[in-house]
């Protein structure tokens, strides 16, 4: 399986561990292999409140904080910029990875939803990626039915990783 995560850590609330990366690395291929996507590349980046209140009332016009934004590559926009790729001497066209797209989490709402929840800020950051992974693939929750299959699915894939209530 080539599915590939790529994070940044643009936050200081939690450090993030290197555990939390290889649980996040299995629950990716978990939703990957349920999804039946084996290929592509998924950019993770983590911020704070203040960072993710930005994007959101950027994006979607939103002015408050969220838990999760995800920004599919998949999806057109009348503005979108053309993105050049420079191939280097020995590269080929195939070894660029297939972009999935960008999931943003902010660790401050993971805090204080894990402790309105009662479990680890490991689950709920679990729970955040693979509900970002599947609004990528296109998945939604606009109505009851599209939720509970989303949930369902997620907490499908956190009980394989061992992320559990």
């Amino acid at each position: 399986m080539s599915l590939q995560l790529v994070w940044n850590n643009e936050q200081d609330v939690h450090n993030i561990s290197d555990e939390l990366i290889s649980q996040l690395m299995q629950v990716l291929y978990k939703a990957g292999e349920a999804e039946n996507v084996t290929d592509g590349e998924v950019a993770l980046t983590f911020v704070d409140d203040a960072q993710i209140h930005e994007l959101n009332l950027e994006y979607r016009g939103i002015d408050r904080p969220t838990d999760v934004l995800s920004f599919a590559m998949n999806e057109t926009v009348d503005e979108e910029l053309d993105i050049v790729y420079e191939l280097e001497e020995d590269e080929e066209l195939d070894d660029i990875p297939d972009v999935l797209g960008d999931i943003i989490i902010s660790v401050n709402r993971a805090q204080a939803q894990s402790e309105e929840y009662g479990h680890s800020l490991e689950r709920e950051i679990g729970f955040l990626f693979v509900h970002g992974f599947l609004h990528l693939l296109g998945y939604d929750h606009q109505d009851e039915a599209s939720e509970a299959e989303m949930m369902g699915k997620q907490e499908a894939v956190l009980a394989q990783v061992g992320l559990t209530r």
